[in-house]
């Protein structure tokens, strides 16, 4: 079976009632069936729970509670790099963004102005620069970090569809990174600008960010923008910046000639928050 047949009956499902379905009921504290089904969960995803800071799985009062649970101190060392990996998942793709497409699956690639709702200006910025494109699965620690230091200027909330966002839905999907509901934060650092790219999906209640909590719900029709230009929110390597409730992917992009990445990685290949992703280009 072709995948773009595969992906078809996701055209037709209801996704946004069934994410909306999916957040309360990961919010619902309903005592032993919800310890039960995070038992289930972990069995079925071989969840590493001795990673975690409370290991108790009859502790979490709700599922989202488990499922961006914290890790404990020294669980993910930081590598001696420029740019530390932000997400524990696997590498859907990365590489050169080439005259401003980014490669998604063979046959399928996407614009940085449209990933980014449509901002040409800020899109230029990285016109023949690189992209990382990082999938976190069911099984993952769902808690997104820093690469290196950035300071926070705009996040932008940019509505779209809520496909799966799982290798075979890329696969199938057109353009799908820049079709789905996303929110897009920019920084400045030491070397230029970056962007992380937080995409939704079907059953992802929501994404938050540490500066600003819940970004969605609610879900708006409209881009909505924060400008940060007048504060000075700064993040540091390796800190926390955000956490998706429910699983999906991060889209990162990167100047031209400023990034050499790590020469293990490659595409499907695992990888694990604070792993190095790459030097500056010297």
């Amino acid at each position: 079976m072709s995948d773009r047949f595969a992906v078809l009956p996701q055209y037709l499902l209801p996704k946004q009632a069934l994410t909306v379905l999916a957040g309360k009921l990961a919010n619902a504290k309903a005592g032993r069936l919800t310890t039960r089904f995070i038992r289930w969960f972990v069995a079925r995803y071989q969840v590493n729970m001795s990673e975690a800071v409370n290991p108790d799985i009859a502790s979490y009062a709700s599922f989202n509670e488990f499922f961006t649970r914290p890790l404990r101190a020294g669980a993910r060392p930081c590598a001696d790099s420029d740019l530390l990996c932000p997400v524990d998942g696997n590498i859907s793709q990365f590489g050169p963004i080439a005259k401003g497409q980014i490669f998604q699956a063979k046959g399928h690639s996407y614009s940085t102005t449209a990933l980014v709702g449509g901002d040409s200006v800020l899109a230029a910025q990285f016109h023949d620069g690189s992209f990382a494109n990082l999938y976190l699965s069911p099984r993952d620690y769902h808690r997104i970090h820093m690469p290196c230091n950035g300071r926070l200027t705009r996040m932008i909330y940019v509505p779209g569809a809520l496909f799966s966002v799982s290798p075979a839905t890329a696969r199938g999907v057109p353009g799908l990174f820049a079709r789905n509901e996303r929110v897009v934060c920019v920084f400045d650092s030491a070397a230029g600008p970056f962007v992380m790219v937080l995409v939704g999906a079907t059953i992802v209640g929501s994404m938050s960010t540490v500066w600003h909590g819940v970004v969605n719900p609610p879900r708006s029709r409209q881009v909505r923008e924060w400008r940060y230009d007048d504060q000075n929110i700064v993040l540091k390597k390796g800190e926390e910046m955000g956490r998706f409730q429910l699983g999906s992917t991060v889209v990162l992009l990167f100047p031209k000639n400023t990034l050499d990445f790590n020469a293990g990685w490659a595409p499907a290949g695992p990888v694990r928050m604070g792993e190095a992703m790459g030097n500056h280009l010297k």
